[in-house]
């Protein structure tokens, strides 16, 4: 099968370490390894980690003046909207949706393409896809990883919001299938496209290849001084809702419960400066390593470093991720600790591959890391059990169930 490929969000940089980068290369990967010929077409290849076996077009999305005011005029804006930085960046992708469809078709004809299916990433203010899908009479699968417009109102500001709204529900209408990475996300899809639209839920995955006990993680031990010392680890990025604060406090109340050990996490954002501080505390001083962010290719080396990690997400009532860091772990053999929140439940099977606790509880947070890491057979079984369940999660076994709703629409 031919698949193109479209992921038209320049905020995922195809080579880059954010999950939603990971998850583009896992899937492009896993349809190679299946015999599928895949053309990428992104607007942001980025950089450090090794491309996916893909034939690979950028197109940039493009910000001249002359061509966000043409937006707004086409748009019926008024001219003081270009005063506005977050609305000439949404001008910069409507524009940017608007020219997809023709570049598309010309990088086909270039390439000699011809698709059995469009495979496309949602993204923002984008739904031109299905236009590319209705002009090649194939298939469109569009995957939704979140509620887009209200995850942009929230954290990083919308101002166009009534064309986004528009875009989405176009796109969403416009797909053959919807592929949600989660329920909650299935929900959202559904309440915007109406109960027609086919929806449904594949999570989150790995690559159970480049997992493993095979991992480099004495060598990361070593080059941290851990030696033998008991390991907490984290993976991820140190926003807010992704509780690396509220870790450090589950920890340090533990006392001599864990007391000889070593927190290790992983990542980089914006709470990095706070963490620092706090984990220079009396209470914590000395145990808590923040070696910043590594490419992914090198995550198994870290997951291996560890006895345990934890994904110590905040409350939230609208829980809607599908977390990447928890399979990955899973296949690193290592038990996770979780809060019992959205999917998150379906992933760690309590007292089998994980702890369970309840979400916001820092006091059971706490008491689940300490109950498995002063159990080390029992943590060393658990592992075990984790590795064995991961196989659940391939991601080969994950594209092929997407790719058997590649079926061509029945107006075509």
């Amino acid at each position: 099968m031919k698949i193109l490929y479209l992921n038209p969000d320049r905020g995922i940089p195809v080579c880059g370490d954010k999950g939603a980068s990971v998850h583009v290369r896992a899937f492009i990967t896993a349809a190679a390894a299946l015999g599928h010929e895949v053309l990428l077409v992104c607007a942001n290849l980025g950089a450090g980690n090794a491309p996916p076996p893909a034939r690979i077009v950028e197109l940039p999305v493009r910000s001249e003046p002359a061509l966000l005011r043409a937006e707004a005029t086409l748009r019926a804006l008024p001219e003081t909207t270009l005063d506005d930085t977050i609305a000439r960046r949404e001008l910069a992708r409507l524009a940017y949706d608007r020219e997809f469809p023709a570049q598309v078709m010309q990088i086909l004809a270039r390439e000699n393409f011809v698709p059995d299916v469009v495979y496309e990433r949602h993204a923002l203010f984008h739904q031109t896809g299905a236009e590319i899908a209705a002009r090649l009479g194939v298939a469109r699968l569009l995957e939704v990883n979140a509620p887009l417009i209200e995850e942009q109102a929230r954290f990083r500001g919308l101002c166009l919001r009534r064309l986004a709204q528009a875009a989405e529900q176009a796109s969403y209408q416009g797909a053959s299938t919807v592929i949600a990475v989660s329920a909650a996300v299935a929900a959202h899809v559904q309440d915007t496209a109406g109960p027609s639209c086919e929806v449904k839920i594949v999570p989150n995955g790995v690559d159970l290849t480049r997992f493993g006990p095979l991992n480099a993680g004495a060598v990361i031990r070593a080059k941290l001084n851990i030696n033998a010392a008991p390991v907490i680890g984290f993976i991820g990025s140190f926003k807010p809702w992704h509780g690396m604060g509220f870790l450090l406090d589950a920890v340090a109340a533990q006392g001599a419960n864990l007391g000889t050990t070593r927190i290790l996490a992983v990542g980089d954002g914006p709470d990095l400066a706070a963490l620092r501080e706090r984990a220079a505390a009396p209470d914590l001083a000395g145990r808590v390593i923040l070696p910043g962010r590594v490419a992914h290719a090198e995550i198994p080396d870290w997951l291996a470093a560890m006895d345990v990690t934890v994904a110590p997400y905040l409350d939230q009532p609208d829980f809607y991720f599908s977390p990447l860091k928890i399979v990955e772990s899973l296949a690193a053999g290592k038990p996770v600790v979780a809060p019992a929140i959205g999917q998150i439940s379906q992933l760690i099977q309590h007292g089998e591959t994980g702890l369970l606790y309840e979400a916001g509880d820092a006091d059971s947070c706490g008491a689940a890391l300490a109950t498995l890491i002063n159990d080390p057979s029992g943590c060393a079984v658990m592992g075990h059990h984790a590795r064995r369940a991961a196989a659940g999660w391939d991601w080969t076994a994950l594209v092929a169930k997407i790719l058997n709703h590649a079926r061509v629409p029945v107006s075509a």
